[in-house]
């Protein structure tokens, strides 16, 4: 396995690529004007957020352990200090068409998005789900590019930050709701993941892992069906309402209460059980539930 390539900063991609740096913190690249093509296999992590738009098929990543749909007119964004892998080399680098937004978390400190940013989840999605988007998306994202290249050729003033952070938070904005109908347009895909988690989550309330392990975790979900925890949490909360933890809370809840309406065990038998090793958590989060404490859905049943 080849050693991860780190890019720590965004003059070392500007280079990289042979790109003129015109802000330290912030670069916009046209993939079709670049020299050089990494080699299938190589891995690398950068220390800022990527977002990349390619509009030519040929190569696959491999963002974690899946490898990206990354096909014709799709975009992927990644988080600081993930590690890619070039999976497929490019036929040829003439085909090369796109753009990369790459701009560092201290671009952002001290402003409205800097705090903002957990909430854009689409950064955290681990696998082959790229954005898939319509001409008319492409074209509204690559203005919001236009935007931002037009104001790192001007000369950098007291307003240049606002309106490049201004203009990247709008581009991920409509990312966020492309992302939204992405979901919404899947809903094969996405029933077909509902059905897989509950399926899962029933045999593993039905067997001895509970008592053995715990509850299961979001992240042993999102294995279960290849997802990422981010992505699989949003599917969910689209199609359902709930996210993955409370899918879990619920058919934790179902069984504590066909435990305490069938049997005569304690609440502290129940909780030990239900894989919590200390029966208070097991009381608070059935009465955050339920609104009863464990005692008192057994005695009003």
């Amino acid at each position: 396995m080849k050693p991860i390539i780190n890019i720590k900063s965004i003059s070392d991609i500007n280079n990289f690529v042979q790109h003129r740096t015109s802000h330290p913190l912030v670069t916009v690249i046209d993939f079709s004007k670049m020299d050089e093509i990494m080699e299938e296999g190589t891995r690398v992590s950068c220390d800022f957020y990527s977002i990349m738009f390619k509009n030519y098929c040929a190569n696959n990543m491999k963002y974690g352990r899946q490898s990206y749909d990354f096909q014709e007119g799709s975009l992927v964004c990644i988080a600081p200090k993930q590690v890619v892998t070039m999976d497929t080399e490019i036929e040829k680098k003439e085909d090369m068409m796109g753009w990369g937004l790459f701009f560092h978390p201290d671009l952002l400190r001290g402003t409205s998005l800097g705090t903002k940013m957990k909430d854009y989840t689409f950064f955290s999605y681990e696998t082959s789900e790229a954005l898939h988007m319509s001409d008319k998306e492409k074209e509204i994202l690559y203005d919001c590019i236009q935007k931002i290249e037009t104001e790192l050729r001007e000369n950098i003033d007291n307003h240049s930050q606002t309106l490049i952070v201004s203009n990247i938070e709008l581009l991920l904005n409509y990312c966020q709701r492309y992302y939204g109908r992405q979901f919404i347009t899947r809903n094969n895909f996405n029933r077909d993941i509902l059905s897989q988690v509950e399926n899962i989550l029933r045999k593993y309330f039905n067997s001895e892992d509970l008592k053995k392990n715990g509850l299961p975790s979001v992240s042993y979900l999102a294995d279960k069906v290849n997802l990422s925890p981010n992505y699989l949490s949003d599917l969910l909360k689209k199609e359902t309402g709930m996210n993955a933890k409370d899918h879990i809370h619920h058919h934790l809840i179902e069984e504590a209460k066909n435990i305490l309406l069938g049997t005569n065990k304690s609440i502290s038998e129940i909780a030990y059980e239900l894989g919590f090793e200390y029966p208070q958590y097991f009381s608070k989060l059935f009465k955050q539930k339920t609104g009863n404490t464990p005692q008192e859905f057994r005695n009003l049943n």
